[in-house]
């Protein structure tokens, strides 16, 4: 199985960023105000859900589909 790596970096960090983005929209909503909210936690809650997100695109990206260039056994 042979992977392109900067293919995978590309994608694997897009994927990191929208997960950090997504995860941090979904804490605010929890503070009564925008001034209430506890950014660090918010940050920090991102930063691991990215971290996450680069561990599970070890396993493979369904945007980087692999191609049959035929036999090459």
């Amino acid at each position: 199985m042979e992977y392109q790596w900067k293919k995978w970096l590309k994608a694997a960090g897009i994927r990191a960023i929208r997960t950090f983005g997504q995860t941090m929209v979904a804490m605010i909503p929890a503070a009564v105000s925008i001034t209430a909210v506890d950014w660090l936690t918010v940050l920090g809650t991102g930063a691991l859900a990215a971290v996450v997100s680069l561990a599970t695109s070890v396993a493979g990206l369904p945007e980087l589909k692999e191609t049959d260039h035929g036999s090459d056994s």
